[in-house]
């Protein structure tokens, strides 16, 4: 489970960084702010996503809207996704790509963890959009923890790569191999 992520601009994190400024143009016109530093659940943050046949970027909620208005769901399992009425259209036709510069777990003794990519161009998760209550909201993805993050938790976020990001969004094969293969491996630190 993915249930907060961290958008920080430091240098080391360029296409991070990039992402950020793009998006500080868009809130020329008013639009929400987007959240730095940890994410949580409800928070506006930047999304990749396909539009018109383009890669775009915009600011949207975390979490869709529960059963009956009810709770939050922030998170849709990648094995399952297809089969949930709630997900099976997005899966479909409205993929995203949450942009972080990591996401945390926390082990049984509440011991917080920050998983992330070494290189410099972020860690990319995996998700799906909907418009909810007269905004757009997205989930991530998660599937069974690697190696890197097994013993801390058993699920962690679908990581797509730099390069993997218009495949994710256009192309229905690449996204479903996407969603079946392993994660990378993380790197962590305690936090």
């Amino acid at each position: 489970m993915c249930g907060r992520f961290t958008l920080i601009t430091d240098a080391e994190y360029q296409d991070i960084r990039k992402i950020v400024r793009e998006t500080e143009q868009k809130l020329q016109g008013g639009a929400p702010l987007a959240k730095m530093g940890d994410i949580y659940p409800t928070n506006v943050s930047p999304v990749l996503l396909a539009r018109g046949g383009k890669r775009e970027l915009e600011l949207l909620t975390w979490g869709f809207t529960g059963f009956r208005g009810k709770g939050l769901i922030i998170n849709a399992r990648a094995e399952t996704a297809a089969e949930k009425p709630m997900f099976r259209r997005c899966l479909d036709a409205t993929r995203c790509v949450i942009p972080s510069s990591g996401f945390y777990e926390w082990d049984r003794r509440k011991q917080k963890y920050r998983f992330y990519r070494r290189e410099p161009v972020g860690t990319y998760m995996a998700g799906l959009y909907t418009v909810s209550g007269g905004a757009e909201r997205y989930v991530i993805l998660t599937t069974t923890a690697n190696p890197s993050v097994a013993d801390i938790h058993d699920r962690m976020p679908v990581i797509i790569e730099r390069e993997e990001i218009d495949g994710w969004l256009f192309d229905h094969t690449k996204a479903d191999v996407i969603l079946r293969r392993t994660p990378p491996l993380l790197e962590r630190v305690t936090v």
